[in-house]
């Protein structure tokens, strides 16, 4: 009775133990980055069924809430949560891969302008253009005017950094000086001269900056072009991007 006793007793807490190591794992898969319990679809302000844009992210470089960077009022409190994914209609794709761009700085220090929309986010050396110092802007020609539903954006994340005056602006217009829409702007003091900005500024890391470029009604954007601007970083002057992704059709 004794052995049978404790054999129970050892298999119930072999199983106890099991369990935990079970759920454990499960625990620290949701928390690796990346994870996310977020549903796959949702219904949007038009009623239309909208589908989670699969967005493929690179590995990570550093982690952790980068020292050297401050606290500000106008700067997005750090977080290594899942994010949640950007919504839109059945269909939706990176419209920028392999697309022609052209720039302010037409012979980058580093790199080739075509990096910027290769498809290769790894950001390692070699796979970033570097611009210039001061005010510059990156454009990508989409080919024909396109629905816009949003972007995400790989500057730099070898190390977390915060670009300054980070702007995205589309038209159909390649000059930029007609029906100009600004999709993102967190120039907050109007350095840029392009207009007074309410986003926030952010911290660079492997998910890029994801923004969201409909209207409250769910509306895209509908542009030819896509102009990215920045203003140098907490690390130096110059202006970098490893890859832009447009969503749209």
């Amino acid at each position: 009775m004794a052995a049978r006793h404790f054999w129970r007793v050892t298999t119930s807490i072999g199983i106890v133990l099991l369990l935990a190591a079970v759920w454990g794992d499960r625990a620290k898969a949701a928390e690796k980055p990346g994870a996310t319990t977020f549903p796959k679809t949702i219904v949007g302000p038009n009623g239309q069924t909208l589908e989670a844009v699969e967005i493929k992210l690179p590995r990570p470089l550093f982690q952790g809430t980068p020292k050297h960077i401050k606290p500000s009022p106008t700067l997005e409190k750090y977080s290594e949560a899942p994010r949640p994914p950007l919504y839109a209609v059945p269909g939706v794709t990176n419209i920028a891969l392999n697309k022609k761009v052209t720039s302010s700085d037409m012979e980058p220090i580093v790199g080739e302008l075509s990096m910027a929309t290769d498809g290769d986010k790894e950001g390692a050396d070699g796979s970033f253009v570097e611009l210039g110092p001061g005010l510059q802007w990156l454009q990508i020609d989409l080919g024909k005017e396109s629905e816009i539903h949003g972007l995400c954006v790989w500057h730099f994340h070898a190390e977390g950094r915060v670009y300054h005056d980070v702007i995205v602006q589309a038209s159909n217009d390649p000059e930029f000086q007609r029906d100009v829409v600004t999709i993102f702007n967190n120039d907050f003091d109007n350095s840029s001269k392009l207009g007074a900005g309410k986003d926030l500024e952010y911290i660079e890391d492997y998910r890029g900056k994801l923004i969201d470029a409909r209207d409250k009604q769910g509306n895209p954007v509908k542009a030819r072009y896509v102009r990215l601007y920045s203003k140098g970083n907490t690390s130096n002057d110059m202006n970098h991007y490893v890859e832009v992704e447009v969503y749209g059709k």
